[in-house]
């Protein structure tokens, strides 16, 4: 990564802000608490000049600028064209009332985790081009089904439920990350680096059977799209997809062959680890429910709140590959806690706090 250490980069000054979900107004003011008894008196027009590149930002003013953001100034100095930042389309599962700040702040997150993995890998010396993410063009011959079977047999995966859904991506040299996005309206976001393997940061909010679903889910933009589309028809094509790699027809249409009712819909969640609403979409779906039937218990399920909050909760999956890497470096290497937050472009005590006190109480956020 090419770095200039004597000023900060624009287009990494609005990342780094984003990613801490700041204004511009919340940075200036940070910058003039940061000053020595606020003697140095920091706008909001100064920021937004920084921003767009028309006024410099070095020295004392990069030091304010860092310890405002919570970053190390070298961050800051970063190319965001020559690291990768940013690059290469971003996909997400959310729902429509997210809104456009906090999407943007998801997104910086994603492209700062990019980065982190990317130093933290490069320091391991361990390099992550080697994957068996086969990429699917879909046509009229070959649908979004037929990209989920391609994978499942590329992978080796049995017929059945899929034991681990993120344990199958890690294996397949995908990196996953999962972390507090703070927002339940968004579920994950997934990116290809622009070298080496693909990133899915995933939200620590949702439950375990949800979690599952949308990580298939993001595991299908990646697979088939690697072109801005439409996005109702993209999205569309990745459902499918996560509905075939986690309930594969032919077995799913077995599993309804007696009976649907809600005891019948728990003892399946149990076993296929997704959802009861998404069971009963997927038996419609391949025709092994009316919908008459479909209609009848989804009542019920309204009727007992289950809509909002389903019986039967699913442990949610975590990822390993980056806690074994971060393992490797400090305990394994002997590699100083310090310079390993260097290596992530951290402060030492957002390394601690993300990856080694353990990412289930992690946030991308400033605490």
């Amino acid at each position: 990564m090419a770095v200039t250490e004597r000023q900060a980069h624009p287009g990494m000054l609005v990342l780094a802000r984003e990613s801490r979900g700041m204004t511009q107004a919340d940075v200036a003011d940070a910058m003039t608490k940061a000053s020595s008894s606020g003697a140095t008196v920091v706008s909001q027009g100064y920021v937004s000049r920084a921003e767009a590149g028309r006024l410099t930002v070095s020295d004392d003013r990069l030091d304010l600028y860092a310890t405002a953001l919570s970053y190390p100034r070298g961050l800051l100095c970063l190319d965001p064209d020559v690291s990768g930042v940013g690059v290469g389309l971003i996909h997400h599962r959310k729902r429509a009332s997210l809104s456009v700040a906090t999407l943007r702040r998801v997104h910086a997150q994603l492209a700062f985790t990019q980065i982190q993995l990317r130093g933290l890998v490069s320091t391991a010396g361990n390099p992550t081009s080697g994957h068996r993410f086969a990429r699917v063009v879909l046509n009229d011959l070959v649908t979004a089904k037929d990209a989920a079977r391609q994978v499942r047999r590329t992978w080796g995966i049995a017929p059945g439920p899929v034991p681990d859904v993120i344990g199958a991506i890690e294996e397949a040299g995908g990196l996953v990350v999962v972390r507090d996005l703070g927002s339940g309206l968004l579920d994950a976001v997934s990116q290809w680096g622009e070298h080496g393997a693909p990133l899915l940061l995933v939200n620590d909010r949702a439950p375990g059977d949800r979690c599952r679903f949308s990580v298939a889910h993001e595991l299908g933009h990646l697979v088939m799209h690697t072109d801005p589309g439409s996005g109702p028809e993209q999205e569309k094509q990745a459902d499918a997809f996560a509905a075939e790699f986690l309930m594969p027809a032919s077995d799913v249409r077995k599993a309804f062959t007696d009976r649907v009712d809600l005891p019948r819909l728990m003892d399946l969640k149990r076993t296929w680890r997704v959802s009861m609403s998404a069971l009963l979409r997927r038996a419609l779906d391949l025709g092994s429910i009316t919908e008459w039937q479909h209609r009848t218990v989804t009542i019920e399920m309204s009727a007992l709140g289950y809509r909002t909050a389903e019986p039967v909760e699913i442990a949610q999956e975590r990822p390993r590959l980056v806690s074994e890497l971060v393992h490797t470096l400090l305990d394994e290497r002997g590699l100083p806690l310090e310079e390993a937050a260097s290596c992530a472009h951290l402060l030492p005590e957002d390394f601690q706090r993300l990856y080694v006190e353990g990412d289930r109480t992690s946030s991308l956020l400033p605490l």
